[in-house]
Order: structure tokens, then sequence, then C-alpha cells
């Protein structure tokens, strides 16, 4: 009976982890539209980042005051989780949205990221790479490196985006090995991650100032309050953490083989961005990469229960 009841308990965590992974796949693709919407129109970075982290920062606000359930971590923790998954994090990814389309975001930052968790993993907690795992990285770098390489063989604007968005994937790897086991819930990291965030926004608003979020059409405010806010802002990062507490950061990351497909189709249908033939063949490397390099643990660690 116990033994049933602790298998129970572990496929309902792992079915909880894998319902956060898809949330945070479609939130995460609807995130990069919008944002290669708004730079690309009446907004730029900084408003973006001000919608972004200030809305959630307001919204937990009561989280934070209540510190007494809060775990004790080393101040450099705080910080870490603040500078590689909030404001530098969102200023780098939307900086880039400028100059490449959607789709390349959605390649890079999704083919990228489990390329560093896979060299974090090894490096800081010694996990050794299984021969698909590594095949599955094998096909994600070229499948990255074809599409770098066809943009800047052209010479054109997007590969200064792909360079920004290579930056914000090693970014946000580093946050997912920072979150796991650090002893915060999904809400207590959401909190963090966003007050810290408007913290280092404010005096950099101070200083420049956010003339666009005045004078932009308010459509275009409300559709990226809405976005930048409180899908991105604050769902993102919990259905996110949800996922690395249940799955473990290296199957969190498998979420991310959905987010180029989404975020190409999306961006081919909201925004006109053509899918060209450079793209789809990333896609066709990159997804089934995603796929192996993470699903080949997942289904191994289904075969030893």
């Amino acid at each position: 009976m116990s033994s049933s009841l602790s298998f129970s308990s572990s496929a309902w965590n792992t079915f909880i982890g894998v319902l956060a992974a898809l949330a945070a796949a479609l939130i995460g693709s609807g995130w990069q539209i919008v944002s290669r919407h708004g730079v690309t129109t009446s907004l730029g970075p900084l408003e973006l980042a001000v919608l972004r982290y200030g809305i959630p920062s307001l919204v937990l606000a009561p989280l934070w005051c209540r510190r007494t359930a809060w775990p004790v971590m080393p101040p450099w923790r705080w910080a870490l989780l603040v500078l590689v998954g909030g404001l530098p994090f969102g200023l780098v990814v939307l900086a880039g949205g400028r100059w490449a389309p959607a789709a390349h975001m959605g390649i890079f930052m999704a083919g990228c990221m489990p390329l560093f968790v896979a060299a974090g993993s090894r490096l800081v907690l010694g996990e050794r790479l299984g021969r698909m795992r590594g095949l599955g990285l094998a096909l994600i770098a070229f499948g990255v490196a074809a599409l770098g390489w066809d943009a800047c063989r052209d010479g054109l604007a997007p590969w200064r985006g792909d360079l920004l968005f290579v930056l914000g994937a090693a970014m946000w790897a580093a946050y997912t090995l920072a979150f796991r086991g650090c002893g915060l819930s999904s809400w207590q990291g959401a909190a963090l991650v966003n007050l810290g965030s408007a913290v280092l926004l404010l005096p950099v608003a101070v200083v420049w100032g956010v003339p666009r979020l005045v004078s932009a059409p308010w459509a275009d405010v409300a559709v990226q309050a809405l976005g930048q806010g409180l899908m991105a802002g604050l769902l993102g990062l919990v259905t996110y953490s949800v996922a690395i507490a249940r799955l473990g950061a290296a199957r969190a990351a498998l979420s991310a083989a959905l987010v180029p497909v989404f975020t190409a189709l999306g961006a081919a249908w909201l925004l006109g961005e053509p899918v060209d033939s450079s793209v789809g063949l990333a896609l066709a490397l990159v997804v089934p990469g995603v796929v192996l390099a993470g699903g080949a643990k997942v289904w191994a660690g289904v075969k030893r229960k």
C-alpha cells in the first residue's frame, strides 16, 4: 500500500510538473511575440521592463512583506537570482528583439538554454551526459550555428539580436540552476525576482525616463501590461519555478522544445514574419535536439520507476 501511495504521489508530482512546463512554454512564446511587437512599434525595452517587473512587484508586495516563512539564503544567491532571472535578463532579450525576428528569439533562447544548463550541471553538479542527451545537444548546436551563420553571412541586423539572445539564454540557464534547491517557493521566487528588478529599475527610469510609456497608444500599453506584467512577469516565473521544483532543472528545460515552434508560427500569424528556409532548418534540428537532451533523462527516470 505504501509503495502504491508513493508511486501515486510521484506520478502526481510529475503530472503537475509537466502541466507547469507546458504552461511556461506557452507563456514564454507569447512573451517573445508580444515583446517583438512592442519594441518594433510604439515602446522600447525600458518601457517594457517597467511593465514586466513593476506590475508583478506591486501584486506580490504582500508576499514580500511576509518574510517569516522565507528560507535563509546567503546574500550572493539572492542577488544571483535577481541578476540572471530579472531585470538584466529582461533588458538583454528585449534589446535583442529590436534587431532579430521573434522566430530567432525562440530558437536561440530555447536552443542555447539546454546547452548552458547541461554545461552548468556538468561543472557545478557533476552530472554526466548520456549518449542520447549528447546527441540532442549536438543537434541543438548545429541548428543554432546554422541559423547564426546564415544571419552573419548575409550581413543582416539579426546577428546582433541573436548574440543578445544567446546571452539571455545563458542568464536564464544560470537562473534555472540557481533556483534549484534554493528553498524558495514558486511565488516567493517570483516576488524576489520582480521586486529586486523593480529596485534596480527605479534609478534607471528616473535618469532616462520612460517617455514612450506616456505617448504610446493606450491599447499598446494595455497589451504589453498584460503580456509583460501579468503573464510573463508573474505567471511565467511561477509556472517555470513549479516545473523546476517538480521535474528538476534538466527536465524543466525540456519545455523549451515547444517554444520555438509556438513562437515561429505565432509570429508568422500575428506579426507577418515569414518562416524562411534557415528558420525551418534550425527548427528541424533544435526541436528534436531539445527533446533528446531533456527527454532522454525523463524517460530513463520513468523506466527506473
